[in-house]
């Protein structure tokens, strides 16, 4: 257990080729603990959800389901717009969590961070926390990661530029680590 590679999948709820959220799990493969290991994973062909599709969801949505289960644990960047969870980012977790019975999310374990204004997320942190309880998935309550004042830590291309933040990084990835571990722990 002790040598065991965690795999996570690690997406953003943002589109944009610049976003500092994407920046954000960029910057977290970087600081990644040895015994961790992660994909990124884009939301980009994710469609509108369509409950009528449920039964036979588009490709983009099996293969995301299908990532999301092999993962053990998850890293979720998570923008905030209109003090709430980006559209791009709800639809995914939408899509994911249906049907319930067979919801990949069911007893994840994840973390969060997010990266934004003046409270760097935390309105649409607090709001995932609810998702989260639906979709039985399971977060730690600390560190918390919230990057207030985005534009003057990342680079035009979004990229973090800040070492401080890199460093929290490194330690909500060194918990995420010991939680999930939590989780893999097998009972014959």
């Amino acid at each position: 257990m002790a040598n065991q590679t965690i795999h996570l999948l690690g997406f953003a709820g943002s589109l944009r080729k610049t976003s500092c959220n994407a920046g954000l799990l960029r910057a977290a493969q970087e600081v990644m603990p040895a015994n961790m290991e992660m994909e990124i994973y884009s939301l980009v062909n994710i469609p509108l959800y369509n409950g009528d599709l449920e039964s036979n969801p588009p490709a983009a949505v099996v293969e995301f389901k299908k990532k999301i289960a092999e993962a053990d644990s998850l890293l979720i960047a998570v923008p905030e717009y209109n003090y709430s969870i980006a559209g791009v980012l709800k639809n995914a977790m939408d899509w994911a969590s249906r049907p319930v019975k067979d919801s990949p999310l069911n007893g994840k374990p994840f973390a969060m961070m997010g990266a934004g204004g003046g409270l760097g997320t935390a309105r649409a942190q607090y709001h995932f926390r609810q998702l989260a309880v639906f979709t039985n998935m399971f977060t730690f309550n600390k560190p918390e990661l919230f990057v207030p004042n985005a534009v003057e830590k990342f680079d035009q291309n979004g990229n973090l530029k800040d070492d401080l933040v890199k460093e929290r990084i490194k330690l909500l990835l060194e918990t995420l680590a010991s939680w999930t571990k939590r989780f893999l722990i097998k009972i014959d």
